[in-house]
């Protein structure tokens, strides 16, 4: 095999691959054994027909896909390799010369990551930013942490009113009809939720316990069951039950009872110092993403559009895991927005720039630098991810692949190189006033 390689302008290269006849004929006989027995010639059973029978009723080139398909997957790879190429999207392949007898050629056009000129990414001058935790913040997560500690107080001498926690049998009626899911007992509802049918909960305040009434309401127009949507309903209701929330004082009990504090004071300051590490983990990345945008102002990058678009990719594939963790799909997502998928990818295109351009920096600088990842490193973020997926890790290390290691290992000197710039930069105070977080 014989190879040549021409630079193109915007990162593209054309491979040029020459197979020697004799490579390509083991391919076209290995394509011949696998579809022989497709063809009914007669007097043959199937697959027993000659090759040179098939091949003078169907011509020469009829075994050739097949064959160029097991040529392509062996050298090309093999091209890329030897080359050291960085190929950052699919072949556009042609063929230049196929025939018996014949040396096969074939061209590869391809994208391959960018080479560029590292600008200054030292000693980066950039405002500092800072978050500064509110008193109104910690309230806010007291208020949280009192919702969540809060019990319900059964009560029978008032009617129901907003907020309250009431149990109700129920059963609807469209059309005088009973429908799907149309009843349940002890059925859970807190009033003001918005949970139900518009109209349904606000029928319910001013009912006494064991009271039974017949409440009207109209399905939406948007309603996930077609056939009631848009439909008017009527509902028996039996009230069984009001309860009311009751929240705990603020107070050092309340304290004792939701942590391991004994005053309300020593609670607060925790809140706070727990936010307060959250808002320098946020400092930090703000500060390091106008680092990157300052070093890409130094550093022209002609950044090939696959590079974009197998980010975009990415992206969508994530979304998609969380569509269908949340029982939803692409199509019926995009149906629900009124959107096309191009539209949907256009919407992460600066985004994907913006991951592509700062990981192609990085990477150079982690080059200049000379940054690796040694095992122990490598062995830590193993230790971290096994603990995430609750497995040993050993067991953990077991199941992953080489391209599994070189990926944590890549990461690894990436969070390297994001900590060099930012402990070089130059980072100043802004005159300005202090954010809230």
């Amino acid at each position: 095999m014989e190879y040549k390689i021409e630079h193109k302008e915007k990162n593209k290269v054309t491979l040029e691959v020459e197979i020697p006849a004799e490579k390509f004929e083991e391919s076209v006989q290995k394509s011949y054994i696998k579809n022989a027995k497709y063809f009914k010639i007669p007097g043959f059973r199937p697959g027993k027909a000659p090759r040179g029978l098939i091949e003078k009723q169907y011509g020469e080139e009829v075994f050739f896909d097949d064959a160029i398909d097991f040529i392509l997957n062996e050298t090309y790879p093999q091209v890329v390799k030897e080359a050291n190429l960085q190929i950052v999207s699919q072949p556009k392949v042609d063929i230049v010369q196929i025939g018996k007898g014949k040396s096969f050629i074939y061209k590869a056009e391809v994208f391959v990551k960018p080479e560029f000129e590292l600008g200054q990414y030292k000693d980066i001058e950039i405002e500092k930013v800072e978050y500064i935790v509110s008193d109104e913040q910690v309230e806010h997560e007291l208020e949280h942490m009192r919702e969540d500690n809060a019990r319900f107080i059964t009560i029978e001498d008032r009617p129901a009113q907003d907020g309250d926690l009431i149990t109700i049998d129920f059963e609807g009626f469209v059309d005088d009809k009973p429908f799907e899911g149309n009843s349940a007992n002890d059925y859970q509802l807190q009033l003001g939720s918005n949970t139900f049918i518009p109209g349904f909960e606000e029928q319910i305040v001013g009912m006494n316990k064991g009271e039974e009434k017949t409440i009207d309401v109209v399905f939406p127009e948007d309603y996930h069951a077609k056939d009631l949507a848009g439909k008017p309903a009527k509902f028996r209701v039996v009230l069984k039950e009001i309860k009311v929330k009751e929240l705990p004082e603020l107070d050092d009990e309340f304290a004792k009872d939701v942590s391991e504090f004994e005053t309300l004071a020593e609670l607060k300051e925790d809140i706070r110092k727990k936010f307060s590490e959250k808002n320098k983990e946020k400092e930090k990345d703000e500060m390091t993403s106008k680092i990157l945008d300052k070093i890409a102002e130094n550093t022209p990058i002609d950044i090939p559009d696959s590079m974009i678009e197998n980010q975009i990719d990415y992206y969508i594939e994530e979304s998609e895991r969380t569509m269908r963790y949340f029982g939803y799909t692409l199509d019926s997502y995009l149906k629900a927005v009124n959107k096309t998928i191009e539209e949907y990818r256009q919407q992460f295109k600066d985004r994907a720039y913006i991951a592509v351009r700062n990981n192609l920096l990085l990477e150079k600088i982690a080059k200049v630098e000379n940054i690796e990842a040694n095992e122990e490193e490598i062995q830590k973020e193993i230790e971290k991810l096994a603990s995430s997926y609750k497995m040993e890790v050993e067991k953990f290390r077991e199941n992953l692949k080489p391209d599994d290691i070189e990926y944590i290992k890549e990461g690894i000197i990436i969070n390297k190189a994001l900590d060099l710039i930012y402990n070089s930069a130059k980072i100043v105070e802004k005159n300005t006033e202090q954010k809230d977080a």
